[in-house]
C-alpha cells in the first residue's frame, strides 16, 4: 500500500510502498481517506515526542479520519506501530476509534480532532471543568488556542480570558478579556494579577516557558488563601522547562497537572474527541485547513508550520 514512511528518526517521511497492516483480536482495520499533519505527529516521526516508540522504518501519522470494512466512518487514534495514520489503510484498537458526525466531512474532522482534543481533555478529563466557572487560555493564537477559546464555552464557562502577542486576533475570537504577552515580565506579571485577583479557576496553558513562570508568580501573590486553581499545562510552545519555587505550591491551592498522552487514557481521548466531534458538527467550531494530496508529503513536511492545518488526503472520500 502506499504510505508515507519515516526511514530514520528525525528524516521526512517519502512517499512509497508499506506492507500492509493485518487486524489482531480487538483493533479494527481503517481504509483511510484523510489524516492530519500536527505538531504531534512531526513530533513522534521526529523521535523526538515523549511518546514515541523509537522502532524505524514506521509510518507517520498519529490519527486520522477513514472507513471500516463495514462501511462506517469514523475517526482515529494512535494506530499500531510501525503503521501510522498516513496511509491507505491502518490498524488501531477498537477503544480508539470513533464515529464522524454525518454534518462534519473527512478533511475538517481529521484537522480539528487533534488541537481540539488538547482543550477538550484539557477541560473535561483533567480540570473537571464546571458550568459558571472562569478559564484562562495562555497562547491563544494558535490553531489550537483559538478552540480552546470556543471549546471553553462550549463546555459552560462563564468567563474566558485568552493571553498572545496578537491582541486584535485574541478580541476576534470572542474572548470576555485579553491579556497581551509583552516581553516586559514585569508588566506580564502585573496583568496576570488583576485578573487573578478577580478569580480564575482553571488555566490551560500552551506555551509554559516565561508566561508560565510569572503567571504562577502572580497566583502566589494574589490568590486569597484556600482559593483552588487547577492549572493544566498541554504545550510548551514558549520552552520546555520553567523555574518553579516550591514556596508557590506550598502557599497557594495550586493544582498542577498535564494533559496529554499517558495523563489521559487513550480509550478516554478517542471518546473525548468523539464527542468534540459531534460538538463541532453543529457547534462553529472553525480551523483554517490545507487538503494536500498524500503523494505530496514530503513537500507539505517541509514547509513547516502555517496558519492553516495540512491534511493529507488519501483515495475517495
Amino acid at each position: 500500500m502506499k504510505a508515507a514512511i519515516v526511514r530514520a528518526a528525525g528524516q521526512s517521511p517519502v512517499y512509497g510502498d508499506f506492507a500492509e497492516p493485518i487486524p489482531g483480536p480487538g483493533e479494527n482495520r481503517v481504509t483511510v481517506t484523510a489524516a492530519a499533519l500536527s505538531p504531534l505527529a512531526r513530533g513522534r516521526a521526529a523521535g523526538a515526542h515523549y511518546s514515541v516508540s523509537g522502532a524505524f522504518p514506521a509510518v507517520a501519522g498519529v490519527d486520522g479520519v477513514g472507513r471500516l470494512d463495514d462501511g462506517q466512518r469514523v475517526y482515529f487514534l494512535l494506530p499500531r506501530a510501525p503503521w501510522g495514520a498516513m496511509a491507505e489503510r491502518a490498524v488501531a484498537p477498537v477503544g480508539h476509534c470513533a464515529p464522524v458526525p454525518d454534518g462534519l466531512d473527512d478533511v475538517t474532522a481529521a484537522a480539528i480532532a487533534n488541537p481540539g482534543m488538547s482543550s477538550w481533555a484539557a477541560f473535561k478529563e483533567r480540570a473537571k471543568l464546571k458550568s459558571g466557572e472562569t478559564v484562562l487560555i495562555n497562547g491563544a493564537t494558535g490553531s489550537a488556542g483559538r478552540l480552546a477559546v470556543r471549546i471553553a464555552r462550549h463546555l459552560g464557562a462563564k468567563r474566558v480570558i485568552a493571553t498572545g502577542r496578537n491582541v486584535e486576533a485574541l478580541r476576534a475570537l470572542g474572548a470576555d478579556a485579553t491579556i497581551a504577552l509583552v516581553d516586559d515580565e514585569t508588566a506580564l506579571e502585573d496583568s496576570f494579577k488583576l485578573y487573578l485577583a478577580d478569580g480564575i479557576d482553571v488555566v490551560v496553558d500552551y506555551l509554559w516557558g516565561k508566561s508560565a513562570e510569572r503567571l504562577l508568580a502572580a497566583a502566589a501573590k494574589v490568590l486569597p488563601d484556600g482559593a483552588p486553581l487547577r492549572y493544566v499545562e498541554v504545550g510548551a510552545a514558549s520552552g520546555p522547562t520553567i523555574a518553579l519555587p516550591g514556596a508557590v505550591l506550598r502557599s497557594k491551592a495550586i493544582a498542577l497537572m498535564g494533559s496529554g498522552l499517558g495523563s489521559v487514557l487513550s480509550d478516554r481521548l478517542a471518546a473525548d474527541i468523539g464527542e468534540l466531534l459531534q460538538a463541532a458538527a453543529t457547534g462553529g467550531f472553525a480551523i483554517a485547513v490545507r487538503a494536500v494530496p498524500l503523494s505530496e508529503v514530503a513537500q507539505a513536511w517541509g514547509e513547516g508550520e502555517s496558519a492553516a492545518r495540512t491534511v493529507f488526503t488519501i483515495g475517495a472520500r
